[in-house]
This record gives structure tokens, C-alpha cells and sequence, in this order.
């Protein structure tokens, strides 16, 4: 369910059913089972010109031998909207989008990026109850795609248009997205808000997926010592604080097991004295400086992990490609660490783990360790259900 005004994202690497779901909603694919309503209407039968929604496409889909003015009031004029209206609303979507200079060229002499917001103007002026894209951005480059990016979630904002837009790159997700629908393999695994998403991932694919650089992954032996409790991985020992089994008190219930630890890049900084219990000695096998950040890779020891919903979430290509080294040195980390790291490969540094910031996973269900009640962690009952549709 998608509420009134919201930008909801539909997220998920190619083939998980992100472009099936939003041209069923369009009414550009057939419905199987299951309802779809638009504003409290059932649209099941209703072809896609009446069910009062504008789709975006990928490919722009503008028609070449008129101008960007006739391409954006090409919809209204079929619509029989009278003359003057059709002026009034391609004018105020030009001026909302920064087009009245192009208004009488033709989409060959344009940009991509006036190409898309001319797409964005034809949905526009149709004042519809919801907007469609489909990776609008897809076809643009990198520094346009930004600018755009923040283009869509400012006109989004300003006219209070409910937006479903689909994307397979999580950054732009996490971006954009009021609420954040991650798919996998037609299934969905969890609708929350984004902070939730990286903070609480209800399994190990969502985990793996939200994040640059992915989630970092080991086997890690549950255990008591003295009345701590401890992650054991290769030579490294992480004490685990009580905020952290105050979030997951179903984690006590593991001790004694090997579970999946879960670390992200930038919840590594460099080592303290007063981080007793969290420390990790490393040896920088790669250094990438990224000019504002640099990321050490380094080998931790521990089982790595490569069940089905990693290789989901990052390839098989990039588990393969890292299978050969887990034979030498277990697990590949990386940490994200300030742009002032003057490491080199082969130095060896003192790094700690962020208090309160470790995830766990169940090995067997791959899904995240959280309360001890089926549904405590939003979004769990939808992931242990395979047959649990997108509706």
C-alpha cells in the first residue's frame, strides 16, 4: 500500500519484477491474481487511458518529428482538453522544469537531460493521481543522473503527486524514496522507511544490497567468556554490548552457534584506548583512495559467507571472483575510512568496530536476528513467506 503523496521506490537487482509491477499498476501488463486500486478505485479491468496515472519511461518515448511543446500537449489534445487549458499546462510544467528555452526544438537537438524532463512535462501536465517512472535516469551519465536525481525529488515535492519509480541502483533509492520497496525475484522482502532498511535489514539480501560498499560478512562463533558475550572469527574477538542484545534479545539464543556477523565499511574507525573488546588487527591487502574517503580491503580469517542471497544481492560473478582468495585468507573486509589515511598496502593497523553497530543473521533462515517473537522486525513476515506476492 502506497499513501496519498508518497514517493515509493521499487528496488532490486534485473529480473526481481520492478518494471512488471509498476506497468501492472499501469495497466500495461496482465494481473494474474490479486487487486489493484487507485485511489480507493479497483482498476483491475480498466484500460491504461482511464486509470488516471502518467508513466515515465526509460527510453524518453518522445515522439521525434514534434516539438517538446506538441510532445507534452500531444496527450491533452487526444483528451479533447480545450486550447487554452493545453497552453496554460505545458507552460507551467516548462517554467517548473526549467524548459520554456527548448519549448520549440525538437527532441534530436536536445540533451538527455532535456529530453527526460521534457518525458517528465507530457506526464505532468496530465495532473494524474500518480506518476510512473521506470528508471528514468538509466540512460543519462553519472554527473546528470545526480542533478536529476535531486530535479525529480524537488518537483515530486512540489506538486504532492503520488510517484512509484522503479531503479536497480540503491543509491538513488535510498536518495529518493519516502519509503523504499526492495524485490527479489518477484517477491517482496521488505517496505520500510530507508534508514530502517540499512539500520534493520530483515535478511541477509537486503543487507547485502543497501549499502556502497556492500555489508562486509563472516561465520562468527557465538560464546560466553566471564559474563560477556563474544563473536569469534579467525584470530579476532568482538565483544558484544548490551545495547546491541537490547535490539536483538533473541541473539542469547545462539550462544553456543555459529551465526552470520555483519559489519558495514564505515562502521570502522581507527582504534582507541578506550575500545577495549572491539579492537581488529589488520593488514591492508588493497588501499582505494576515493579522494574523500579511502577503502582498506584486508583479510579477517573467519568463513566467508556465499549463500544464495549474497550472490543475489552482488552476482555470482563477484562471489566467484572472490573464492579464490577466501581459500588463502578467509573473508575480504572493507573498511571505510577518512580521506587523511596515509595506509599502504602490506601496513598493518589497529582498527574497532562502532559500539551498537553489529548485525546478525540466522545461517539457516538468512534472516536477520532481531526479537524473539515471529514479526518484531518490520518487514520479517513478508521475507519468511515465499509465496508472500508483491500486491
Amino acid at each position: 500500500e502506497i499513501r496519498d503523496g508518497e514517493f515509493a521506490v521499487l528496488v532490486g537487482p534485473s529480473g526481481c519484477g520492478k518494471t512488471t509491477a509498476l506497468r501492472m499498476v499501469a495497466g500495461l501488463e496482465a494481473i494474474t491474481d490479486g487487486t489493484v486500486s487507485i485511489g480507493g478505485r479497483v482498476v483491475n479491468n480498466l484500460p491504461p487511458k482511464n486509470r488516471d496515472v502518467a508513466m515515465v519511461f526509460q527510453n524518453y518515448a518522445l515522439y521525434p518529428h514534434m516539438t517538446a511543446y506538441r510532445n507534452m500537449a500531444f496527450g491533452l489534445k487526444l483528451r479533447k482538453v480545450e486550447k487554452g487549458e493545453i497552453d496554460r499546462r505545458v507552460k507551467d510544467a516548462a517554467r517548473i522544469l526549467g524548459l520554456q528555452e527548448v519549448l520549440r526544438k525538437r527532441p534530436r537537438t536536445l540533451s538527455g537531460g532535456q529530453r527526460q524532463r521534457v518525458a517528465m512535462g507530457r506526464a505532468i501536465v496530465r495532473e494524474p493521481q500518480a506518476f510512473l517512472m521506470d528508471e528514468p535516469l538509466s540512460n543519462l551519465d553519472a554527473k546528470l543522473r545526480v542533478e536529476m536525481r535531486a530535479e525529480i525529488a524537488r518537483i515530486q515535492r512540489d506538486l504532492g503527486v503520488t510517484t512509484i519509480y522503479v531503479t536497480h541502483d540503491q543509491t538513488e533509492a535510498m536518495t529518493l524514496g519516502d519509503r523504499v520497496a526492495v524485490m527479489r525475484d518477484g517477491v517482496l522482502q521488505q517496505f520500510d522507511l530507508p534508514q530502517q532498511l540499512y539500520d534493520g535489514p530483515v535478511n541477509l539480501f537486503v543487507a547485502e544490497f543497501i549499502g556502497s560498499p556492500a555489508m562486509n560478512l563472516v561465520g562468527a562463533d557465538l560464546s560466553h567468556d566471564d559474563g560477556r558475550l563474544l563473536a569469534q572469527f579467525g584470530d579476532h574477538r568482538l565483544t558484544i554490548d548490551d545495547d546491541v542484545l537490547d535490539a536483538r534479545p533473541a541473539l542469547r539464543d545462539f550462544v553456543g552457534r555459529r551465526v552470520i556477523l555483519g559489519i558495514r565499511p564505515e562502521d570502522f574507525e581507527y582504534a582507541t584506548e578506550d575500545s577495549p573488546g572491539r579492537r581488529m588487527s589488520a593488514v591492508v591487502d588493497i588501499r582505494e583512495d576515493m579522494g574523500s574517503e579511502v577503502f582498506v580491503h584486508f583479510g579477517v580469517g573467519g568463513p566467508p559467507v556465499r549463500g544464495e542471497d549474497v550472490k543475489a544481492a552482488v552476482g555470482a560473478e563477484a562471489v566467484e571472483a572472490t573464492a579464490e582468495l577466501a581459500k588463502k585468507q578467509g573473508s575480504t573486509f572493507v573498511a571505510r575510512l577518512g580521506r587523511g589515511a596515509r595506509l599502504r598496502e602490506g601496513d598493518q593497523v589497529e582498527l574497532t568496530v562502532a559500539a551498537g553497530r553489529l548485525h546478525f543473521f540466522d545461517p539457516e533462515t538468512s534472516l536477520g536476528i532481531y526479537g524473539r517473537e515471529s514479526g518484531t522486525q518490520p518487514g520479517r513476515e513478508l521475507a519468511q513467506d515465499s509465496d508472500d506476492q508483491l500486491q
